[in-house]
């Protein structure tokens, strides 16, 4: 299983939303395979969850002008959040554990604008972490 930096951080707070049924589907079985405890590599780049995305194209992000460079930012900073790098085995218990104690400063930076903020705070986990300003 190959994840990126930001769904390391992101996928905890997947409510069973998406762009489309196939890309449902496949975060589920994701989150079911890392949960069972399934190792994840961490990657650059488009990763198992990309796999399925729409906006997909040669392995870059077509969501919007500018959004392969501003993922991969994400990805930087939910990298040096976390104190991982790139080619690391971890597991999702291991990530969740962390989540809380990073997760002021990922919001700050990255919640406010987001697309999927929405979806997000229907998560009972968002409000307990996410804080404004």
């Amino acid at each position: 299983m190959k994840l990126r930096g930001h769904h390391l951080i992101c996928l905890h707070f997947f409510r069973g939303e998406g762009y489309n049924p196939e890309f449902v589907e496949n975060l589920k079985k994701i989150l079911n395979r890392v949960e069972d405890g399934e190792e994840i590599e961490v990657c650059q780049g488009a990763d198992d969850v990309c796999k399925m995305c729409p906006y997909l194209m040669r392995k870059m992000c077509l969501y919007e002008e500018d959004a392969e460079s501003e993922i991969r930012e994400m990805d930087r900073m939910a990298l040096r959040l976390l104190r991982l790098k790139t080619r690391w085995r971890v597991k999702w218990l291991d990530i969740g554990e962390k989540i809380p104690l990073i997760f002021r400063e990922w919001s700050k930076e990255y919640c406010g604008d987001c697309d999927w903020r929405k979806v997000c705070e229907n998560n009972n986990n968002f409000p307990l972490f996410y804080k404004e300003g």
